[in-house]
């Protein structure tokens, strides 16, 4: 508790500072969850405005709550502030005698859905369209090829050996998802060609009994974060303007697939969503793509200057 303290931390009163140290005793709450819990309490003493704990009332944490989203604070951060003080409040309840919890049944303002990024056609053909001028550019671009063909989560890219997942003659990959389920994906043509030549190169690099179908250059499994890194090298390289991540090159594959077909259920099979409702988020990409598209072709659509 001490550590927290030093590091700038808000001092809290006396019965918030004896609940962190439950916290820290009872329930082993690690060093980053108990920082975490201080700087909310710290929020709800500093609203308070010398008030105590036991002073407080629900009509209080609302205005709380309502400050902190007129001060800009979102919605998930108040969701979580809420919580901290719904336990702090919970435990003053069963050892300090308050005769009732205020946080409960308030909620924090829903936050705005935010949309995944996604590259247009043409910036995943610039990104994949270069040519790779080494061992592990090649094998790069055949992860990435793998990426933006079959839609793989990062861990499942990552977790594919060479012996089994990538079947090259079929012209399909087998991944072990979310939940251990397992679902079998296409691989594109453009996939296939980049992941034959990297496997020609593979042994070359690979340490002897490594089965992983990536690997370093130094031969063992190739780490999730290694690929962001070098996937984000690569488009630098050609000169891409933005931030390239791995799962913008799946949210792109889904978005893609889309605006091509329409048809939702296949997109949620391909992605391996277990509910229809996370894929749907990809018909709002849809919609903004057919917007664009509407608003350039369109003759009334068109906005004109106005005269003067």
């Amino acid at each position: 508790m001490a550590d927290l303290a030093q590091t700038g931390a808000p001092s809290l009163p006396p019965a918030a500072e004896r609940y962190l140290a439950y916290l820290a005793s009872e329930r082993r709450a690690s060093a980053h969850t108990l920082e975490a819990y201080r700087r909310d309490l710290g929020r709800l003493f500093s609203l308070a405005q010398g008030r105590t704990a036991e002073c407080l009332r629900s009509h209080d944490i609302r205005q709380f709550a309502a400050r902190l989203h007129s001060e800009g604070l979102g919605g998930r951060s108040i969701a979580r502030a809420l919580s901290s003080w719904r336990g702090f409040f919970r435990w003053l309840v069963r050892l300090h005698d308050l005769p009732a919890n205020p946080v409960d049944g308030i909620r924090a303002p829903r936050s705005p859905k935010r949309l995944p990024g996604v590259l247009s056609p043409d910036q995943a053909g610039a990104l994949l369209d270069a040519l790779p001028e080494d061992p592990l550019e090649i094998r790069d671009c055949a992860m990435f090829e793998l990426f933006y063909s079959s839609g793989l989560r990062l861990s499942e890219l990552a977790g594919l050996n060479l012996a089994q997942g990538v079947d090259l003659a079929a012209g399909e990959v087998t991944v072990c998802g979310k939940r251990g389920k397992t679902r079998i994906v296409p691989v594109g043509a453009k996939a296939r060609l980049a992941l034959q030549a990297w496997q020609d190169l593979r042994g070359a690099l690979a340490a002897g009994d490594e089965p992983a179908l990536f690997v370093s250059q130094r031969g063992g499994r190739l780490s999730t974060s290694m690929i962001g890194r070098r996937l984000d090298r690569w488009a630098q390289k050609q000169g891409m303007n933005v931030h390239v991540h791995p799962h913008m090159l799946r949210h792109s594959f889904a978005s893609h697939l889309l605006q091509s077909s329409s048809d939702l259920r296949a997109v949620q099979e391909l992605l391996g969503h277990a509910s229809i409702r996370t894929t749907q988020i990809y018909t709002h990409l849809d919609f903004q793509h057919l917007a664009k598209t509407y608003d350039a072709a369109h003759p009334r659509a068109r906005r004109k200057p106005d005269k003067p």
